[in-house]
């Protein structure tokens, strides 16, 4: 007995000659692993060289104490080609995992000045330079118990 059969006839059938696979979307951790630690060329077409972002991967190999000289080379020769950037990071980058950390901004606090004080963006920032780590635990307070304890 054969349970395909109880489904019924299937409503589409594919050609396997017609059947194209979907090529995803290069990201800048692609490119990034591709440079430190596979050094395989994924950058074949004209299609990957328009989703190079030199920007994002020069800043990805900027935090790492081995890659931040390679990386800044490259950002003061914006006028080079996509795929001369990657070649020459490619080169000279070691192979060796890398576990950077990406800096990011203190979003808890800055959304917290920004609703106590009813601030801007701007403002936010340089109110969290001027506001010690007390009076950021005090206003962390506040804002739990007027929210219900949602912080």
């Amino acid at each position: 007995m054969s349970y395909l059969k109880e489904l019924g006839k299937p409503d589409d059938v594919v050609n396997e000659k017609d059947f194209v696979v979907k090529n995803n979307k290069l990201s800048p951790f692609d490119y990034i692993s591709s440079i430190c630690y596979d050094k395989t060329d994924i950058m074949q077409d004209e299609k990957d060289e328009s989703q190079y972002s030199a920007f994002m991967i020069n800043r990805g190999l900027g935090f790492g104490s081995d890659t931040v000289i390679a990386a800044n080379e490259m950002n003061s020769r914006p006028h080079l080609d996509n795929k001369i950037q990657y070649d020459f990071l490619k080169a000279v980058i070691r192979k060796g995992k890398r576990y950077n950390k990406w800096i990011k901004a203190e979003e808890e606090n800055l959304t917290m000045v920004k609703e106590y004080f009813g601030y801007s963006f701007n403002k936010a920032k340089d109110a969290l330079k001027i506001l010690t780590d007390d009076d950021l635990s005090k206003i962390k307070d506040f804002m739990k118990k007027s929210k219900g304890g949602l912080l």
